[in-house]
């Protein structure tokens, strides 16, 4: 374990440190757990920023699938699977603002429940 770790930001799904000691960005997630050399964070980051997820709602509308935002790996048989409000909360993670999620108020998009109406 590193003895060196600065947080940088912190929400309710995720944590991202920063260790002096070896120079590296550790990311965790939900149960997903990352570790970046500067190079590789930046790279990310900006892939994080950029996704657009109207468009892959869309693309995987008629999939039966809860997560439909997906981020590559270089592993050929490994894809993660987002969805919305995973992707905004990842992109305040990324960003280097401290945004405090805690005390935000709920957006619709930020209930994760299914009504069954009778």
């Amino acid at each position: 374990m590193c003895k060196g770790i600065e947080a940088i930001n912190k929400t309710s799904k995720g944590e991202l440190n920063f260790c002096k000691n070896c120079q590296q960005f550790h990311l965790e997630f939900n149960n997903v757990y990352f570790e970046f050399s500067p190079v590789e964070y930046n790279q990310f980051r900006k892939y994080i920023m950029f996704i657009e997820t109207e468009y892959w709602e869309h693309k995987y509308a008629n999939a039966n699938v809860k997560r439909k935002i997906p981020i590559p790996t270089l592993q050929e048989n490994l894809v993660l699977m987002f969805n919305r409000q995973e992707i905004k909360e990842l992109k305040a993670l990324v960003t280097n603002k401290h945004q405090d999620i805690f005390n935000s108020y709920l957006n619709v998009d930020d209930i994760d429940y299914t009504l069954i109406v009778n």
